[in-house]
């Protein structure tokens, strides 16, 4: 076996002189990734109360779409926004392509987190609010929202670390994020793999902190649940 020469692997100067640059895009991968969580919960949310709703004219449309962004990468998404919808006169930054595909993307994910954990809570504890004389939005706000949002702490949490991830697709619209950073120091220096390292650890790091806060949350909730 050949020996492997360690320096071609990866450069730890270059990876130390080039950090401020990458993280100069951190920013952007934040911005990216909870900017469109947010939005992402309140599409979501309302897409599976449409999902669950006993009116065709509702559910239809809203499987319809979430089967749609299920199915397609979300860099095609970004592709369609960015590239192809300026040809009929609709153009975005790639910033707001970037926030409106990863949005619209991850709502159809949330939408069926919300709707499986709506399904999780007890159906004998509709029927008792109805026994109680609670209206439909009465007894989603006081008694099946409460517990349904602790159900869906740890897969919403799992959402967000793929968000946190995908960002970096953003690279291919130009957006100036931590990947695009380290791929244009790598171009530059003619050490792509130190960089992709680099990176990689920046995305390691962004996400453990993000689960420490899931272990939080999900202690902080767990006696409800």
């Amino acid at each position: 076996m050949r020996d492997i020469e360690w320096g071609l692997l990866f450069d730890p100067q270059l990876a130390i002189d080039s950090l401020p640059y990458v993280l100069g895009g951190i920013g952007y991968t934040l911005l990216i990734s909870v900017a469109s969580m947010v939005f992402g919960l309140l599409i979501g949310f309302f897409l599976s109360l449409a999902r669950t709703a006993p009116y065709k004219v509702l559910e239809w449309p809203a499987r319809l779409y979430i089967s749609f962004m299920r199915g397609v990468p979300i860099l095609v998404i970004l592709f369609l926004l960015y590239f192809a919808l300026p040809v009929i006169g609709v153009e975005f930054s790639a910033l707001q392509a970037a926030l409106i595909g990863f949005t619209i993307n991850s709502a159809a994910y949330i939408a069926e987190v919300f709707r499986s954990s709506l399904a999780s809570v007890d159906k004998g504890q509709w029927e008792s609010s109805r026994a109680l004389g609670m209206s439909y939005w009465q007894t989603m706000r006081r008694i099946i929202l409460p517990q349904s949002v602790r159900i869906a702490i740890p897969p919403l949490s799992n959402v967000y670390l793929d968000l946190i991830k995908a960002s970096s697709l953003a690279a291919m619209i130009t957006v100036p994020e931590v990947f695009q950073k380290a791929r244009i120091v790598g171009a530059r220096e003619y050490d792509l793999l130190t960089l992709l390292i680099l990176v990689s650890l920046i995305y390691w790091a962004v996400c453990s902190l993000m689960t420490v806060l899931q272990n939080y949350l999900e202690k902080r909730f767990e006696e409800y649940l």
